[in-house]
């Protein structure tokens, strides 16, 4: 074994999920300090039995008197003129309501177009909730039917006569800027949405003082989200109160409240959103759709309730889609392992529109941010271009843009590593950014508080025992079984402030709050912004709040997802829903706790100073003796008022909202590891192992987030090997259905080792990050990075083009 292997080994750490505190953890993070802290516990997740009963409340389970239910005819074209539209039959058809085009409706909902201004020069078209004139890619709503049923609905769209005359289609984004491409909205000029240039350091300089310099063009997959629940809402109508009620499966209520109100010419108060239970959402949810902002125009025009819920075909042709890049890239190094220059070219196509509010440009964005983020390389150059075609609409989805700057950075210092001979870990930890270098800045202006990259890897190599693997890969490798181990270091923007969207004049809110109520009987209730999607948000409002205020965890009920009653807030995006709503519910629990003993003192002729709330009883203190019961405090302040100090009033109802101020986004880190086998005769790939070293700050929930990065993992594992929304050359998605589009199940997933390292931010109390996103980031890169560990002694080509299918695989092999 060489000395650089045997480097890399160091002090060993424990194999197993046992978290690290970070020596410069802040002393004032009390939260770990409280007695019967539930702030790093493992809790059952409150709705845990409704759910497991089958008793959950999804949209599909709504419904309402005089409801009707909303179908769409869709274009079967990728780009088409509609020329006549017949729709005779379909209005007397059995059921109907109403047959509505989009002239129609446009006369009660205002197009949108998808641009934040902090992306310079950003361009789109205006978007129609149901297309008016032309229909820009396969699937786009051309016309809605309304009828007593979805079936009904579905029957009379057949009756539904649509004169199309078609048009030139633009799928191809490499030539999509051609001079011989058609445009697809002239207005524009041309299909280029977004384009971003980025010097930093002398890449020249740094290229030419590299001693090697490898390149390549990544091609990543488009692929999408596949939830559990499809899109699904119900708009309510009501002229009485000139008020919108709708129930909707998303991630940011308030946002959708906004938009709803805007686009309908109605004031925010005139609109409510109600979330209950989502069956899964990983970014899909948090998007304008053009048929569910039909429905509401709907709902308004008819006046009456109007459902939807979008079947398995329509969300592969209408959920937005993602990771659809082309990136040309090279890495300069040094002989001794140092890395001299990243350099990238970064192409992807988003559909015909940018996606609203949120755009289609930030993915790219991100990329050209993140590359060769977690090291210390100062000379960066990166283009990125967005363009225009006829396919269905891409924006964010889990982890945006992450695993394609990882994917990318990664692969390239895989490259590197065997352009120089050096052993990967190796060559990562001689690059990576100190432990103690904090804080800093990425080569983009990334700006980082405090990060552990040497530390987790060290603690993923002794997990994985790095060099017992790697003796074991020689080994099989001489009885013919190719095995390859593949790393990704990776950073994670989570927590983000207004940086993200605020400053780019989109009302999609950083911050979020939590209102608290103290019952009579000594129960809390709390009212959060953030929304529970399935993740455990519920569980992590509940720990904070239970254990600032001090009462056992059963005896505090969360409440989110309704705009008349939830603190205004951003909602679950971005890694940010323990990191910035937890904090707030912490704040709000310590506030709580204060005008409670405050009311306890009162009664007991004490200092609140002196006094303590454990378990749901007031103490004092220092000795842990026990005065009164909160349930008694409550009698007393809501029913005998009378017997309090003259001039004392107890206010049992708090709210606290947090937004982070010190940093534009709360980084953290880790790294993967993949182990795997290839069958070279068949292309297959078996996943044998996988680690993930994680650094999320406080953890508040370890089995949440263990899962979380687990769920994360997976994903990414969808997109390395199985997922792909295909499209021939007219613009047509060939396999939009369950049958043909590969997702990773359950038996196809290899073990999943997690492991922390925990550095908390000091912007908050808690020193909580966002970790779910993380095993997206990672799973691709170091997937990649293990297949072709695995084949490369076989001299395979490198396989760069997502998803690594059995036939690329023995494409590489040169056996196809």
């Amino acid at each position: 074994m060489d000395s650089g292997l045997l480097a890399l080994l160091g002090p060993g750490n424990d194999n197993g999920s046992v978290m690290k505190i970070a020596d410069d953890q802040p002393s004032g993070l009390s939260a770990l300090d409280r007695p019967n802290s539930y702030i790093g516990r493992s809790v059952p997740r409150p709705n845990l039995a409704r759910l497991t009963q089958g008793r959950g409340q999804y949209v599909s389970d709504v419904t309402l008197p005089r409801m009707t239910h909303v179908a769409f005819v869709r274009s079967p074209h990728a780009h088409a003129r509609i020329k006549k539209i017949d729709a005779a039959s379909a209005k007397k058809a059995p059921g109907v309501v109403a047959v509505v085009t989009g002239a129609e409706l446009a006369k009660v909902i205002t197009p949108w177009v998808g641009v934040l201004t902090h992306l310079k020069g950003i361009k789109s078209a205006p978007q129609h909730a149901i297309a008016v004139d032309r229909a820009c890619w396969q699937g786009e709503a051309v016309v809605a039917v309304v009828a007593r049923s979805r079936a009904e609905a579905e029957d009379a769209c057949a009756l539904v006569a649509v004169d199309y005359e078609t048009l030139p289609a633009v799928t191809d984004a490499e030539t999509a800027l051609d001079k011989t491409t058609p445009v697809i909205h002239p207005e524009l000029g041309d299909n280029l949405t977004f384009e971003r240039a980025l010097t930093a350091g002398d890449p020249d300089k740094g290229f030419a003082q590299a001693d090697a310099v490898a390149e390549t063009t990544f091609v990543f997959g488009r692929h999408t989200g596949v939830t559990n629940e499809p899109r699904a809402i119900v708009a309510d109508w009501n002229p009485g109160e000139q008020r919108l009620t709708a129930y909707q499966g998303t991630q940011a209520p308030h946002m959708m409240q906004n938009l709803f109100a805007k686009h309908l010419g109605l004031e925010e108060h005139q609109v409510r959103i109600i979330t209950k239970d989502v069956g899964g959402s990983f970014g899909i949810k948090v998007h304008t759709y053009a048929d569910e902002m039909a429905t509401v125009a709907l709902a308004k025009l008819l006046k009456r309730p109007v459902k939807f819920v979008a079947d398995r075909f329509e969300s592969f042709v209408t959920d937005i889609h993602a990771r659809d890049h082309r990136v040309k890239a090279r890495i300069g190094v040094k002989n001794d392992g140092t890395i001299t220059a990243f350099e990238i070219d970064d192409l992807t196509g988003i559909g015909p529109y940018s996606v609203y509010p949120r755009t289609s440009g930030i993915e790219a964005n991100q990329v050209v941010n993140l590359v060769g983020g977690p090291y210390t390389c100062p000379n960066y150059r990166a283009r990125a271009r967005v363009v225009f075609q006829n396919k269905n609409v891409m924006c964010q989805y889990r982890a945006v843009g992450h695993p394609i700057a990882t994917a990318v950075t990664e692969g390239l210092v895989d490259l590197a590593a065997a352009k120089i001979g050096m052993d990967p870990a190796e060559l990562r930890r001689r690059n990576l950014i100190a432990d103690d270098a904090y804080p800093t800045a990425g080569a983009s202006g990334i700006k980082f508080e405090k990060l552990s990259h040497h530390a987790s890897l060290d603690k993923i190599l002794a997990m994985m025992d790095y060099a017992k693997l790697r003796a074991e890969q020689a080994e099989l490798r001489a009885r013919g079984i190719h095995r390859g181990i593949g790393f990704a270091s990776f950073i994670e923007v989570t927590n983000p402030s207004a940086a993200f969207y605020g400053v780019g004049g989109a009302k999609i809110s950083s911050q979020d709050g939590a209102t608290l109520r103290l019952d009579s009987t000594g129960a809390v209730f709390v009212h959060t912004g953030v929304t529970e999607q399935g993740q455990g948000a519920e569980s992590v409002v509940a720990q904070c709040v239970a254990t600032a205020f001090g009462v056992p965890i059963e005896r505090v009920r969360v409440i989110t997802g309704d705009t008349d009653n939830t603190p205004y807030g951003g909602g679950t995006w971005a890694s940010r829903a323990a990191g910035i709503g937890g904090e707030a519910a912490w704040q709000a629990g310590k506030a709580l706790r204060a005008n409670v003993l405050a009311a306890a003192a009162s009664m007991l002729q004490a200092d609140p100073k002196t006094l303590d709330i454990r378990g749901s009883i007031v103490v004092d203190a220092d000795t842990g003796r026990e005065r009164v019961t909160l349930e008694e405090v409550a009698r007393v302040v809501y029913f005998r008022p009378d017997t309090l100090p003259p001039g004392f009033q107890a206010e049992f109802i708090v709210t606290r909202h947090y937004v982070p101020r010190a940093w534009p986004f709360a980084f953290t880190n880790g790294v993967q590891a993949s182990y795997l086998e290839v069958d070279t005769r068949t292309g297959e790939v078996k996943l044998l192992r996988h680690w993930c070293v994680e650094d999320c700050g406080t953890v508040i929930n370890p089995q949440l987030v263990d899962e979380q990065i687990r769920g994360g993992i997976v994903q990414g594992i969808g997109g390395a090997l199985y997922e792909h929304c295909l499209y021939d050359e007219s613009g047509q998605m060939l396999n939009g259905n369950l049958m043909d589009y590969l997702v990773p199940m359950a038996g196809e997933m290899p073990d999943i080792d997690i492991g922390h390292v925990v550095t908390p931010t000091a912007d908050s109390e808690l020193g909580a990050k966002g970790a779910g996103e993380a095993g997206t980031a990672g799973a691709p890169a170091c997937v990649m990075n293990a297949l072709n560990d695995a084949l490369h002694p076989l001299g395979a080509a490198s396989l760069v083009e997502m998803p690594f299918t059995p036939e690329r695989v023995l494409r590489a092999l040169g056996k196809v």
